[in-house]
């Protein structure tokens, strides 16, 4: 099995574990076997070596939440409220969207995912088949569900049987980068008899559901006016919180809504960028992380961002709260990279340590660049990755140890032809 020897000249391991020093990793196949400061004592004479002592090493970064082809829609409808948004803009323009432009949309998306450090990303969406291949070509590591909606009976058994069918198909494939959920959209566009139905369906299938909850203060109040409950509320009522829950956005929740998503173990994806655009209003996040809740980050959509950068989500949600609360201790450094690397790698189901640089973790590597003005001078190394660096400062990423870009080059993406068949596809949206 293939060894690779990666050199750095400083590691980050985990948010609590992290040197400006020299250091290495090992690899073998798709595992971090060695890791450590200092030079490698081990035998390295079947190692390939790849030596970047001008780089600091750290986990990939994980976007928790994310509609990946949407990247064709990016400016294509900004400054609106989220229903307006979607019902004016985003539902029409998806109407076009066929199997080829999900494919191309999501290589899109591992380009800009890619260069800006994410190794790992969540996807719900439609001809989820395609949006699979571009994974496996472009090899990232992706949890990916086919969006369900339960507006009729024909939506309703298209939503089931297209997510049985993808997951027979996609699960633990491309040599395990690929793991899937169901994917529910949400509580208003899913009523309470189908998401007992998806609550028994992920019984059936032994996958985790993803859905958006609570995003918006009408969506709330809707819910109540209609099932005399928040959507928190309704979906546990619905037994969905029997099952492993992945909720997005969770913008609008009360203490008794935290208390019950805590009960039953809901993992929560912020998303501060897209919540602010679409005047969403701003989590509770301190709230939740307070009440023990496992929370990572995500960008959304490029439609609602309109960027797959999580450096800037990652910088966000360690400045935003702390305006909110009218304090500077919140949401330390420490705790935002976190939620970045190991908790979101928690939130969307991978095994435990992935998301660290730690012996027995999946290979998932970003390298930072220290030249970058970033990280000059560099008085704490992980305050300096999470409040100055940026995508930019993106040199190499490596996923289950197969190197994606190398000096800022990606090396698994035909940047040119896909270049060529998203500008086809712009042409068309524009019709």
């Amino acid at each position: 099995m293939k060894r690779v020897l990666l050199k750095v000249g400083g590691l980050v391991q985990s948010a609590q574990q992290f040197d400006l020093s020299p250091g290495y990793l090992v690899f073998e196949g798709d595992r971090i076997v060695a890791a450590g400061l200092g030079s490698f004592k081990g035998d390295s004479a079947d190692c390939e070596v790849i030596d970047r002592p001008r780089c600091v090493a750290i986990p990939g970064l994980v976007n928790t939440h994310g509609h990946a082809a949407m990247t064709l829609l990016r400016g294509a409808g900004d400054d609106m409220p989220l229903m307006n948004w979607l019902n004016e803009r985003i539902f029409p323009l998806e109407a076009k969207l066929t199997e080829q432009a999900i494919y191309w949309g999501t290589t899109l998306a591992a380009w800009e995912m890619i260069q800006s450090g994410t190794t790992c990303f969540t996807d719900m969406y439609f001809f989820m088949n395609d949006a699979a291949k571009a994974v496996a070509d472009t090899g990232l590591r992706a949890v990916l569900s086919w969006g369900m909606v339960g507006l009729d009976d024909a939506s309703k058994q298209a939503g089931i049987r297209n997510s049985r069918s993808f997951i027979a198909a996609w699960n633990h494939e491309a040599n395990g980068r690929i793991t899937t959920t169901l994917g529910p959209h949400a509580p208003y566009t899913c009523p309470p008899d189908y998401l007992r139905q998806v609550a028994e369906l992920s019984h059936e299938l032994g996958v985790a559901v993803q859905i958006h909850l609570s995003e918006t203060s009408i969506e709330v109040q809707n819910s109540r006016e209609q099932h005399n409950m928040s959507p928190i509320e309704l979906v546990h009522a619905c037994g969905l919180l029997e099952r492993p829950v992945l909720a997005a956005h969770c913008v609008h929740v009360s203490p008794h809504d935290i208390a019950l998503m805590k009960q039953h173990g809901v993992h929560v994806a912020h998303n501060p960028q897209s919540n602010l655009k679409l005047g969403s209003g701003v989590a509770p996040l301190v709230q939740m992380l307070k009440a023990g809740l496992t929370v990572g980050l995500g960008t959304d959509g490029a439609a609602s961002n309109n960027n797959l950068d999580m450096f800037e989500e990652l910088r966000l949600a360690a400045t935003l709260h702390k305006g909110v609360m009218q304090n500077a201790t919140v949401v330390p450094a420490h705790e935002a990279f976190y939620m970045a690397t190991e908790g979101g790698a928690k939130c969307v189901f991978l095994e435990p340590g992935h998301g660290t640089l730690t012996p027995g973790a999946a290979a998932d590597v970003t390298l930072l660049s220290m030249d970058s003005p970033h990280f000059i001078p560099n008085h704490n190394l992980l305050s300096n990755i999470v409040y100055a660096a940026g995508a930019d400062d993106v040199a190499d990423v490596f996923v289950a140890g197969k190197q994606l870009m190398s000096n800022r080059e990606v090396l698994t993406i035909d940047v040119e032809r896909m270049r060529y068949e998203v500008h086809k596809l712009e042409q068309i949206l524009k019709s």
